[in-house]
């Protein structure tokens, strides 16, 4: 189990995110019979490795295991947050990663498909937020000024 650390310790590191560019990665697979998807303390440990991969850091983790084994695992990163769901009846698996600033989102998901040995899988990238300059004068300030 990673070592959680306090979000207060990464408030510079929000303030500099303000202006970053934001991107959802989203992705759909399919998963083999051995993956590790099923495990609960498989898949966080590889979800966990994979932020690290990415420069990332765990603030926190939240999980759900349904009745029929399907997984809901979040993680809520100083950098935004990922989330993995699982459908065992279907083997298929869904990532949303959200990523601001200084995290490689393709390392974390090129991670991810390595470490589940997962399989038909389809990457998106959508580009998320607004311009600083298609902010508001005071919002574009403040933003602006905490970064400063």
């Amino acid at each position: 189990m990673p070592v959680i650390e306090p979000a207060s310790r990464y408030t510079e590191l929000r303030r500099q995110e303000a202006i970053s560019p934001k991107v959802l990665f989203a992705l759909d697979a399919t998963t083999p019979p051995d993956t590790p998807v099923h495990d609960l303390s498989a898949l966080t440990a590889v979800t966990v490795a994979a932020v690290e991969a990415g420069s990332g850091h765990v603030l926190d983790i939240s999980d759900v295991i349904f009745p029929n084994g399907a997984i809901t695992l979040v993680l809520i990163l100083a950098e935004s947050h990922l989330s993995i769901h699982t459908w065992p009846e279907e083997a298929m698996v869904a990532v949303d990663l959200f990523s601001c600033g200084k995290i490689d989102g393709a390392a974390v998901i090129d991670h991810l498909v390595r470490g589940l040995r997962l399989e038909s899988v389809t990457t998106t990238q959508v580009p998320r937020g607004v311009e600083i300059s298609r902010l508001p004068a005071d919002a574009a300030r403040r933003a602006r000024s905490s970064t400063a």
